[in-house]
């Protein structure tokens, strides 16, 4: 445990999970954030950022799965401790789950603390990257529940396991949904949309997402101008 005084709490870089459909950039999205980046893919989606100069891969494969959590943890401590990276992406965070989901069933003797033991890994994860002093960057794939006939709010969610979601978002700054509409990319972050969303770094519920980590600023009018 650390204590602080009042007005002394040191500020921290900000954490950021986008969920959406396939094809609406999540990854992509990357090249919006400043600083030496690293990469962890884990569904091979990496050509949207392969001309990127300021981008390190780690490339997960399938002969990786049987050893994932270990992996995951001890590159994690090893490129954070570098120094060398300002930005850790965890790219498909859905395939990461159904990995150590897989993981777990297969070493469990009772099936019945499988989930549990995920959504502590889940959380464990996100609490190392919470105090990391880097800026974390995770996606996932998203659920469509209009086919069960819901079109109103709470449409759409991560592709996750609710609790294990909330187990790992719990400490995240900002949570959003990418879409296309009209040809451009959208981000809704607005909790009372139904969806999962929320943002704790600015007042905006729904912008373009080019502008997540740099907010388009409105031109000043001149004095005197009509």
């Amino acid at each position: 445990m650390k204590f602080y005084k009042a007005g002394a709490i040191p500020e921290v870089p900000n954490m950021y999970f986008i969920y959406g459909d396939g094809g609406t950039g999540k990854t992509s999205l990357l090249k919006e954030f400043n600083g030496k980046k690293i990469i962890y893919s884990f569904d091979l989606s990496t050509n949207p950022l392969k001309d990127c100069k300021d981008t390190d891969f780690r490339i997960f494969e399938s002969a990786d799965a049987p050893n994932i959590q270990n992996m995951v943890s001890g590159f994690l401590g090893k490129d954070i401790s570098s120094g060398q990276y300002s930005v850790v992406c965890l790219d498909n965070v859905t395939a990461l789950q159904n990995l150590v989901l897989e993981n777990i069933n297969n070493a469990a003797k009772d099936n019945r603390l499988n989930y549990q033991n995920l959504q502590l890994w889940f959380r464990s994860m996100a609490m190392f990257l919470r105090q990391s002093n880097v800026t974390v960057y995770a996606t996932a794939h998203q659920v469509d529940n209009g086919a069960a006939g819901l079109t109103g709010k709470g449409r759409y969610s991560a592709d996750m396991n609710e609790k294990t979601f909330n187990a790992f978002t719990s400490v995240f700054d900002f949570v959003g949904r990418i879409y296309k509409e009209d040809g451009q990319r959208w981000i809704n972050c607005d909790p009372e949309a139904g969806n999962h969303g929320k943002n704790r770094i600015d007042e905006r519920t729904q912008f373009k997402a080019e502008e997540l980590i740099e907010p388009k600023q409105e031109e000043k009018k001149e004095e005197g101008a009509a």
